[in-house]
C-alpha cells in the first residue's frame, strides 16, 4: 500500500508539473522537480508507514536535506532563464504533432519512473518494521556526508568561479575540480550509495541497490557526464585538463576523454 500511495503522489506531482511547464512554455522546470520529488517520496512514505524506525527517520532527514539543497541550488541558477537547450532541441525533434504528449511521456513521466527506481532504498525502509541499526548503517551516514559535501562544495566552487567576470570562458580546474572533472555528479552518486548503506538493516533491503546503481549509470552514461564531456571535448584547455584529471571518481580511474 505504501508503494502504491507514494507512486500515486509522484505521478500526480509530475502531471501537475507538466501542465505548469506547458503554461510557462518551459519543460526544463522538470530539472527543479528532481530533488523535491525524492523529498516527497521520503515524506509520504514516512507518514504512511505505521511504525517509524531509527533508519526510516535518518533516511527521511538525509533525503530531505539532499533534495532541498539541490532544489534551491538549481532554482537560484535557473529561475528566470529561458528553457534549457536540451529541451529546446527536443521540441525541434518532436515537431508540432503530439509534441505535448511526447513531452509528458518522455520528460515528465519518464523522470517520475526513474525517480521511483532510484528511490528504492527509501521505499524498502519505509515498508519495513525492522528497527535495528548496525555499524554499516553508520558508515552509510558517513559516506552520505562525504558525497553531500563533494556535491555541495563542488557546486559552490563552480558558482563562485562563474560569478567572477575574469573567469568568463575559462574552465574551473582547481579545488574539488582538480580531483575529478565532475565533483558534483560524483558527490550525488556517492550520496545515494550512502543512503543505500543506511537502508541496509534488513536482508530484503539489499534489492535497494538498484537505486544507487541506476543513478550512477544515469550520471555516467546518460544525463550528466556525457553531455558536459561532449560540450567541451574539442576545447584545447579541456583536453589538457582531461589528460590529468579523473573523469568521475576522484584521484583514481581512467583519465582522458
Amino acid at each position: 500500500m505504501t508503494i502504491l500511495i507514494v507512486s500515486s503522489v509522484i505521478f500526480l506531482y509530475f502531471t501537475v508539473l507538466f501542465f505548469l511547464a506547458q503554461y510557462l512554455h518551459n519543460n526544463s522546470i522538470v530539472d527543479l522537480a528532481w530533488g523535491i520529488g525524492f523529498v516527497l517520496v521520503a515524506v509520504t512514505g514516512y507518514l504512511v508507514m505505521p511504525e517509524k524506525t531509527k533508519v526510516s527517520t535518518i533516511i527521511l532527514l538525509l533525503v530531505t536535506i539532499w533534495g532541498l539543497r539541490l532544489f534551491f541550488h538549481l532554482a537560484k541558477r535557473n529561475i528566470g532563464k529561458p528553457e534549457d537547450y536540451r529541451y529546446v532541441n527536443m521540441r525541434k525533434r518532436w515537431g508540432n504533432r503530439f509534441a505535448r504528449l511526447k513531452a509528458y511521456l518522455n520528460v515528465f513521466i519518464l523522470q517520475g519512473v526513474l525517480l521511483l527506481v532510484v528511490s528504492m532504498p527509501i521505499l524498502f525502509v519505509m515498508t519495513s518494521s525492522t528497527n535495528a541499526f548496525y555499524w554499516w548503517n553508520g558508515v552509510g551516514v558517513l559516506i552520505w556526508l562525504i558525497g553531500f559535501g563533494y556535491e555541495t562544495i563542488g557546486d559552490h566552487q563552480l558558482t563562485k568561479f562563474k560569478s567572477e567576470s575574469a573567469n568568463h570562458g575559462k574552465l574551473l580546474t582547481t579545488g574539488l575540480w582538480s580531483t575529478t572533472r565532475h565533483p558534483n555528479y560524483f558527490g550525488e552518486a556517492l550520496s545515494w550509495w550512502g543512503i543505500f548503506l543506511v537502508s541496509l538493516n534488513d536482508t530484503r533491503n539489499i534489492w535497494g541497490i538498484i537505486g544507487p546503481i541506476t543513478i550512477t549509470l544515469l550520471l555516467l552514461f546518460v544525463s550528466g557526464v556525457p553531455l558536459l564531456e561532449k560540450k567541451y571535448r574539442e576545447r584545447p584547455d579541456f583536453i589538457v585538463y582531461a589528460k590529468k584529471t579523473p573523469k568521475f571518481t576522484p584521484f583514481i580511474g581512467k583519465k582522458g576523454l
